[in-house]
């Protein structure tokens, strides 16, 4: 069971880097047959065919990171602690996988497949959501002031989408190279949990 699942996410890696290099009709399941260095009919064993392999790979990540969230919010801690382990996963997870927000930054672009589009879109807008609920858990409770919560929400992301999406101008401002994975892990991303933390703390902390 291991070695099966262990062949799938090989596949799904493979192909999530060529879509978000080559979009949905650039990339062949030859392709990432090739680039998994698996046969033909494994890709359609698994998955039956390229628009089911796109669509677990929107999934898989989609639901790994909404489970995460959702275990964070139902932990009996403060929503402090909840907001601060939101940063730390968001910071790890959503920065740490370039090829995926390109991938979906790609989709969100294009005017056609539009089912693919409204899948991302639910899809982020619950992610979003599960955010949320750690916000308005803390103002209906005492412990964030009252503020707007989509506003707040929207500024977490919006901080991802600046950095990731507009990586050539985003590196110019910070004056380092976002497209360097070392550079990303070492630098970048201890500066944006430092940043959305101050943040957050002077926004949502009650006078």
């Amino acid at each position: 069971m291991q070695d099966k699942t262990d062949k799938k996410d090989h596949i799904l890696d493979a192909a999530q880097k060529l879509f978000a290099q080559n979009g949905f009709d650039g990339t062949s399941t030859r392709s990432i047959a090739s680039e998994a260095n698996v046969n033909m009919a494994m890709i359609s064993y698994y998955f039956g065919s390229k628009d089911g392999l796109y669509q677990a790979v929107l999934e898989r990540r989609f639901d790994g990171f909404r489970q995460t969230l959702s275990d964070i919010n139902d932990q009996d801690i403060s929503s402090w602690d909840k907001l601060y382990q939101c940063i730390d996963i968001y910071s790890n997870r959503i920065m740490g996988d370039n090829s995926f927000h390109q991938l979906i930054h790609r989709e969100l672009s294009l005017h056609q497949r539009s089912d693919i589009k409204d899948f991302i879109t639910d899809n982020l807008l619950r992610n979003a959501n599960e955010v949320k609920r750690i916000i308005v858990e803390g103002i209906e409770n005492g412990t964030f002031r009252k503020v707007d919560p989509e506003m707040t929400v929207a500024t977490i992301f919006g901080t991802k989408y600046y950095v990731i999406n507009a990586s050539v101008l985003a590196s110019k401002l910070l004056g380092e190279d976002i497209n360097d994975e070392k550079t990303l892990n070492e630098s970048v991303k201890p500066r944006i949990k430092a940043h959305l933390t101050d943040l957050l703390k002077a926004h949502l902390t009650k006078p």
